[in-house]
């Protein structure tokens, strides 16, 4: 019945600042349509200010997701010099490396690389 994933709500209390946050710090690419929405290879990440629509703002909250890069400390340490604070060390899940953080709103990210083979 589900066929697939269209989009990651991420809310926030200042999209423009979302905005730049996900496409100039994280690099992520804007949509060339929709001035909110900025996409992780094919996964668009929609960012929306619930109080516009007469919600309250909360954070998510672990539901982190896993934004993959090809080395978690290089990019834990490109992401650092741009003023990303990292929440702990690397982890190492034995098939996996993991990096915590959040965006300026407190929504929960990770950077994320399998290395071991799935099978």
């Amino acid at each position: 019945m589900i066929a697939k994933t269209d989009f990651i709500g991420i809310p926030s209390t200042d999209s423009e600042r979302s905005r730049r946050f996900y496409v100039e710090t994280l690099g992520l690419r804007p949509d060339e349509h929709g001035e909110f929405e900025c996409w992780a290879g094919g996964t668009c990440f929609g960012i929306w200010e619930p109080a516009k629509y007469g919600m309250e703002f909360a954070p998510q909250k672990n539901a982190h997701p896993a934004l993959h890069v090809d080395d978690v400390a290089a990019a834990r340490k490109e992401l650092e010099a741009k003023g990303v604070e990292f929440a702990g060390e690397i982890m190492d899940t034995g098939v996996c490396h993991m990096a915590f953080f959040t965006d300026p709103d407190g929504n929960d990210l990770m950077l994320h690389n399998r290395y071991a083979p799935y099978e």
